[in-house]
């Protein structure tokens, strides 16, 4: 399928000239970047796409976007439309100005109960919206598996669809009316309109009225809509994205005298990709929510033909959700720990399951009518196990093949799973001999064919393995799309079903749909768009599917030294690449998690973990510096990273954009330095070990005006913070006096960690764990070590970090095992052994043993509790409400739930946990004086407030030192370690 020649001329100017670009910048209201960071940061989406933009844009008003294409238009450059940037096709990846209205354009501007609409801004998240909109007893429907970031304006441009179109629809079904900004710069809604105002439309001497006279014309032929009928994906497949919607069109009474229909020009704006206008304003027709009860049936099937037979009858049950996931998804969470509580509905060794849900207003009818499917199923005698799940148990089979498809994406090395083929839908009737016939396809291209599936809606995704860094794989990139195409127009179906044309199947509108066909999408973007603006190179005269991608082809791999190893990744270069642009950091609070605390708070691209990754694979790729990392960019991206470590666990590619930071700080200060107060924030173990000789001389300098305050200036720290105080004692010097009280028949022998923060700062903490062990049978011993290396670690001081890490690796590894676990305090201190001294190590193996057996205190309290070494009768029967917040360290590596267990000892206690995220604090981080408001301002999000809301006789937990200064100096609240809390509930 050879490409063609362009109809519209795409030869933009280049424009060298920044003032130009700077007179820009001054007259908007809005912020233009085009240094070289931003336009790195927004070099690619989620897609396998990557092309420097000459700009980008973050308008802040609408006439903001009108002065962005009036200078468009002067400069013949495009203008690429951009919400969370989390397209898989390559929407949002062009040469010109990205305009990204992510972070303004983001008001639920109206709200109409009665007659369940709702009108936002593009930049609207769709889970916010929803939550806005759920104590009305109303919902947006359609949806996506990035719902809790994308964006309005972004699915109104994809037309989205996700689980709920088998019962909703899609998001081109809800569109009522778009306020957009044409080409010319001028203002025009587009809404229904009846056949009279249609006409009238016709007859404006404007853009507007040239645009519905051109479609007018264009459709008006009985032939060419039957040719538009014969040649477009089958009407009863509802997915569907292939080129602008001229089927959806000529459905319309202004085309059809025997339709109800009124014509809405947003039917075809609606997965348009931005290419024909520019929208400012979404009004959505909403829905009533689902029925409150729900009912899953996981039927398992013994092949894949007969899981796929089975899909139209259940069809006909009326079902909220119907999705397939195979053996490979399900073979992937085996080995998996967090998995296998998931794994409790799967009956033996199933080939696929069919995940089907039925719904109903009371519990008694949604189990009737799941009765009935199982009567299907049974009468179909295709699947052989059919167990029902209800509650929360759906949200655990839900997140079973959620996990089984990022553990399947999630490779390490070169070759990826690559989005090309993953969107292709077909009729339901079609649907199992098409996968017989496209699993003989994947099979002649030696590809595993893997099974996830929207199959209610004749959905399949399937990414084929590829290594798109070497040409032999790009040359099969395109076979397998070619191929693929040609067998999805043989059924006739959609080759774009959710996930858009874009980039990566832009270049096969035409063949899909025809030549004729094609050719009226070519002259309805030339109406609505002459000199080709918007988003150019997407669905009409698309580039080459293996043209502008994210990674040179047969390029010499750059190498890199570092200091942390990086093997696991296969070098720190592939570590970065492990981020393929799924934007789940942009999530926002409301959210839950942790990631990204700082783009919560500001919103900006290069503030979250995705725009870090993609910076620093930006530079360590195309740097032309000895030192790839000696970039100021870099400094710029990593300075409001708290290493918080959520995005190790929260990003589903699992980027550890905190030890990230930790080599490019070492490599950094290599070529430049350090300076005095990231000295001695670095080394506050030497600093405390020296002022613990006379604490109560350093905590009266520290409380004193003039040399508190000279201390803050010399140091750079904001003067709002209070210094934390020394021990009067160190845990140390306390020790030598408990271990007397040592246990003589214990349950078992543990090792206490006299991390630097619990040996100085926090020695009562330290005390009152030694005292709560002791008691309950444990032996406790601290023997002679080097401080964790946390502080170290952060600040990039690695080669000390190393020496430090050895050296406790040396001291532990012949004394710890499982009855002689090392536990640790201060989470960030402990949690060290299980994460960097791992890659610190001589011997990474033998650092991988001493982690399997090294603890917070709070996790081996509660194993404790689970093997019954710890019981409830042992502490009092008070009555306390508890609020806790988690480290979150702690969180990434190990789990809050922990805390929770131990709280819930004593009988009467009821802890309760604060869905807080970071607190902002982050060690050091709060304390920097031009980092102190950033810190407020993420601990107000959800911290402060859930303090402050709590009843002072509500005692406050937190296991993280610096958790327990932030909560101190934002809520004047004193928060407490939960092993203080413990011991006061001993009796």
């Amino acid at each position: 399928m050879p490409q063609e020649e362009n109809n519209c001329n795409f030869d933009f100017m280049i424009i060298d000239n920044k003032e130009a670009l700077q007179t820009l910048k001054e007259s908007l209201e809005g912020e233009l970047f085009f240094d070289e960071l931003y336009k790195k940061l927004y070099a690619t989406d989620a897609s396998v796409y990557r092309e420097l933009p000459l700009a980008v844009a973050l308008p802040k008003t609408d006439k903001d976007i009108q002065q962005l294409i009036a200078f468009a238009a002067q400069y013949k450059i495009g203008i690429i439309p951009r919400t969370a940037g989390t397209s898989l096709a390559g929407q949002c990846v062009g040469s010109g100005i990205v305009v990204d209205v992510s972070k303004y354009f983001t008001q639920i501007i109206s709200f109409d109960k009665k007659n369940k609409t709702v009108t936002v801004q593009p930049g609207v998240i769709r889970e916010e919206l929803n939550r806005y909109l759920e104590p009305h007893g109303l919902f947006f429907a359609p949806n996506t598996s990035t719902s809790n970031r994308c964006m309005l304006g972004g699915m109104v441009g994809n037309n989205s669809s996700g689980t709920t179109s088998i019962q909703y629809g899609v998001t081109r079904d809800k569109v009522l009316s778009l306020k957009t900004i044409l080409s010319d710069g001028s203002h025009v809604e587009f809404s229904e309109v009846s056949s009279e105002e249609f006409r009238q439309k016709c007859n404006l001497k404007t853009l507007e009225g040239a645009i519905y006279k051109e479609t007018y014309n264009a459709l008006k032929l009985p032939e060419t809509q039957q040719r538009i009928l014969d040649n477009f994906p089958k009407p009863e497949i509802h997915r569907r994205n292939t080129g602008y919607a001229l089927d959806a069109l000529i459905e319309s009474t202004v085309f059809n005298s025997e339709s109800k229909q009124a014509f809405n020009m947003c039917k075809l704006l609606a997965g348009s990709e931005g290419t024909l206008a520019f929208t400012t304003e979404i009004t959505l027709q909403l829905d009533d929510l689902p029925p409150a009860e729900a009912i899953m049936v996981a039927a398992h099937f013994k092949s894949i033909n007969a899981c796929l037979e089975a899909v139209v009858p259940v069809m006909h049950h009326n079902l909220y959700v119907c999705e397939m996931m195979d053996k490979v998804i399900l073979d992937c969470t085996l080995n998996n720990r967090e998995q296998q509580k998931n794994r409790f509905f799967i009956n033996g060794d199933p080939a696929a399951i069919l995940m089907l849900e039925v719904r109903a207003q009371t519990l008694e009818l949604a189990r009737l009518k799941a009765a009935e499917l199982i009567q299907t199923l049974e009468a179909s005698k295709l699947c052989y196990a059919y167990p029902t799940l209800e509650g929360s148990e759906i949200n655990q089979a839900l997140e079973l093949r959620k996990a089984g498809l990022g553990l399947l994406g999630n490779l390490v090395g070169d070759r990826k799973a690559v989005a090309c083929i993953e969107d292709t839908a077909v009729a339901l009737t079609d649907l199992a001999s098409y996968i017989k016939e496209f699993t003989a396809l994947m099979e002649g291209f030696k590809q595993d064919a893997v099974y996830y599936a929207h199959v209610g809606a004749g959905e399949i995704h399937l990414r084929p393995i590829l290594n798109i860094k070497k040409s032999t794989d790009v040359v099969l990139f395109r076979e397998i799309t070619t191929a693929v195409a040609n067998l999805v127009k043989k059924y006739r179906g959609s080759m774009s079903g959710e996930h858009g044309d874009g980039l990566v199947r832009g270049e096969f509108v035409k063949f899909m749909i025809g030549r004729a066909n094609y050719e009226i999408l070519i002259h309805l973007k030339n109406t609505f768009d002459p000199l080709a603006l918007f988003n150019p190179g997407k669905v009409i005269n698309a580039k080459r599917m293996d043209e502008q991608l994210r990674y040179e082809v047969d390029r010499e791999e750059p190498e890199i030294d570092t200091l942390l190893n990086f093997d696991d990744s296969q070098g720190i270069l592939r570590a970065t690449e492990q981020c393929n642009g799924s934007g789940d950091c942009r999530k926002l609070p409301e959210a839950g998690g942790t990631m990204c605390p700082s783009y919560r708070a500001t919103r900006n691209e290069k503030d979250s973990t995705r725009g870090r990754a993609n910076t620093l694979r930006e530079f360590l790729t195309h740097s032309e510096r000895k030192n790839n990392f000696n970039h100021k960019e870099l400094k710029e991206v990593f300075d409001l990273c708290l290493s918080c470590k959520a995005c190790a666990s929260e990003c589903p590619s699992n980027v550890d954009v905190a030890t990230l930071k930790a080599e490019f700080e070492y490599q950094y200060k290599k070529e430049n330095g350090s300076s005095l107060r990231t000295r001695a924030f670095a080394f506050n173990a030497h600093l405390n070990r020296f002022a613990s000789v006379v604490p109560g001389i350093t905590n009266t300098l520290y409380k004193s005006k003039l040399a508190g305050g000279f201390i803050r200036k010399t140091l750079e720290v904001a003067p709002e913070r209070s210094l934390p105080p020394l021990a009067k004692k160190t845990l140390r010097a306390r020790f030598k006096k408990l271990s007397a009280f040592n246990p003589k028949n214990p349950i078992k022998t543990v090792y206490l960690f006299a991390d630097e923060f619990t040996n100085f700062l926090d020695a009562a903490i330290g005390e009152d764990a030694i005292i709560l062990l002791q008691r309950l049978n444990y032996e406790v011993r601290i023997i002679a070590h080097a401080e964790s290396a946390r502080s170290l670690i952060s600040k990039g001081f690695l080669k000390q970090a190393r020496k430090i890490a050895r050296k406790n690796i040396n001291t532990f590894k012949n004394l710890i095992d499982e009855d002689h676990p090392l536990i640790g305090i201060e989470p960030s201190a402990i949690l060290g052994f299980r994460d960097e001294y791992i890659r610190l190590a001589n011997d990474s193996a033998e650092a991988k043993i001493l982690a399997k057996n090294t603890f917070i205190i709070d996790e081996f309290l509660s194993s404790e509790v689970k093997l019954g070494n710890i019981i409830s009768s042992s502490f009092t029967t008070e009555a306390r409400k508890i609020k806790i917040h988690g480290h979150c360290h702690q969180k990434a590596l190990s789990g809050i739930e922990h805390t929770f267990a131990i709280l819930n000892l004593p009988q009467n206690y009821t802890p309760t946990i604060i869905p807080s995220g970071c607190c902002g604090m982050a060690g050091s981080f709060g304390y920097e004086k031009e980092h102190y408001a950033l810190s407020m301002q993420i601990g107000e999000q959800t911290l402060f407030p859930a303090v402050r809301k709590a009843p002072l006789e509500t005692l406050i937990a937190a296991p993280g030192t610096s958790c327990r200064h932030q909560i101190k100096d934002g809520t004047q609240r004193e928060a407490i370690h939960p092993v203080s809390i413990l011991k006061q509930a001993l009796i």
